[in-house]
């Protein structure tokens, strides 16, 4: 899952950024004018539109070619990291982010900071106690703050109707919070402003705002966004599907994935080697027929399980076949793990199903995953277990997709289940 932070300076950016990174996250600023990283390490990205201090329509042209490109880019989550002050053209920025999600996505504002000394009560914006315009952004030489009143110093910038929840509400737990929030939309506002003292305090609003299945744009100064990224990833691969594709044929293959089955209660998609053995049209009619077959499984087992291995089948005689196809034995061999790989290719590229990472087991079917994917190769992070790597693919269809990779005779009856266990830890 992948974040979209703009922020209205770099420094600002960057702080947003080293929060992120404490949530596991890999993290990217952008300076203004840059692109975005052709580099799949990076799982969020926060992008600089040095906007603080210009004029209102410029920035939101800027932020307008921000949004392209985070959209652009696949991010699924977006926020606006706004200063710890609340200097910039904040509400129209807002408004520009606002646009370019969906009809009903409302934005959450908490200017709260609490560990440099910013919090919010009653509406009005303390620093270190002291109300904002009695602070020295008073006498900000570009942009002096005169208010401190959060609501109307937002509502003065937007052409949205803000409404407001206090501190009550938050301090009552998420509940209290989500029924407040809901009041505050039924009168026809679309951004929220909402009060916080502590950290606790915003990891509840993040956690009930997570819960609640709205599109969400945090503004904040990046306390509420890294704990909303967090809150959203956790769901997200509580959710999203595992795929375990495995083309070794060795008895050790075997008895893991029979561990796997039994402790996962997924039920294999057995994909016949026999067809795929073939440059005849057999090879594209399994194909066909093994990827609905998944693509049907994928809604009832998050681990989705696709493997050539099936116990009790004989294998594949590929010297007859070879004899049969006027192809050599290796050529056919290749037959089936591009088979099992374009499989693979097509689960983790349909609508239908989001995948929070991948398994392969054998070197051949690995290999033929990133080429039919397009891949230019994994990005090496971690180790599993001896022979078992943990990355990400770099570049092609599934860029930035977690994947564990290793040998057919690698491990004991529980390796592919610890390799899944390992893909779900990461993704979270």
């Amino acid at each position: 899952m992948k974040i979209g932070v703009i922020a209205d300076d770099l420094t600002g950016a960057n702080a947003s950024g080293v929060k992120l990174v404490r949530q596991g996250f890999q993290a990217s600023t952008i300076v203004h004018s840059a692109t975005l990283p052709a580099n799949s390490f990076y799982d969020a990205v926060i992008m600089d539109t040095d906007s603080r201090y210009i004029e209102e329509g410029v920035a939101k042209q800027r932020v307008a070619r921000a949004m392209e490109q985070l959209q652009n880019w696949g991010a699924a989550i977006f926020t606006k990291r706004i200063d710890s002050t609340l200097r910039g053209n904040i509400g129209a920025e807002i408004d520009e982010m606002l646009k370019g999600m969906a009809e009903d996505a409302i934005s959450i504002v908490m200017p709260s900071f609490p560990d440099s000394g910013r919090a919010m009560a009653g509406g009005y914006l303390l620093l270190d106690g002291i109300p904002l315009q009695e602070t020295y952004v008073s006498k900000d030489p570009i942009a002096p703050i005169k208010k401190s009143y959060v609501p109307d110093l937002i509502g003065d910038q937007s052409h949205h109707q803000v409404g407001y929840v206090g501190l009550s509400a938050v301090m009552e737990g998420q509940e209290s919070f989500l029924n407040e929030l809901s009041l505050q939309l039924q009168t026809g506002a679309r951004i929220i402003v909402v009060d916080a003292m502590t950290n606790e305090q915003i990891d509840e609003v993040a956690e009930a705002l997570a819960s609640s299945g709205r599109t969400v744009l945090c503004a904040d100064p990046g306390p509420l966004t890294a704990s909303y990224a967090r809150a959203m990833s956790r769901d997200y691969a509580k959710k999203a599907n595992i795929l375990v594709a495995v083309g070794s044929a060795t008895s050790l293959t075997g008895t893991q994935l029979a561990y796997l089955i039994e402790k996962t209660g997924s039920t294999p998609v057995y994909v016949n080697p026999e067809p795929l053995a073939s440059y005849s049209s057999s090879w594209k009619q399994e194909v066909e027929r093994a990827t609905k077959a998944a693509l049907k499984q994928a809604e009832t087992d998050r681990v989705l399980i696709v493997t050539t291995h099936k116990p009790g089948q004989e294998l594949v005689d590929l010297k007859a076949k070879a004899v049969q196809e006027g192809k050599s034995s290796d050529a056919l061999a290749k037959r089936i793990t591009d088979g099992l790989a374009t499989i693979s290719r097509k689960l983790l590229t349909s609508e239908r199903v989001q995948f929070a990472g991948c398994f392969t087991s054998g070197g051949d079917v690995t290999a033929s995953v990133c080429a039919l994917g397009r891949a230019n190769g994994i990005a090496l992070k971690d180790e599993v277990m001896p022979l078992a790597a943990y990355g990400t693919f770099d570049g092609g269809y599934f860029d930035g997709l977690p994947v564990v990779t290793k040998g057919g005779l690698i491990g004991d009856k529980k390796a592919i289940y610890e390799c899944v266990k390992f893909i779900e830890t990461k993704a979270m």
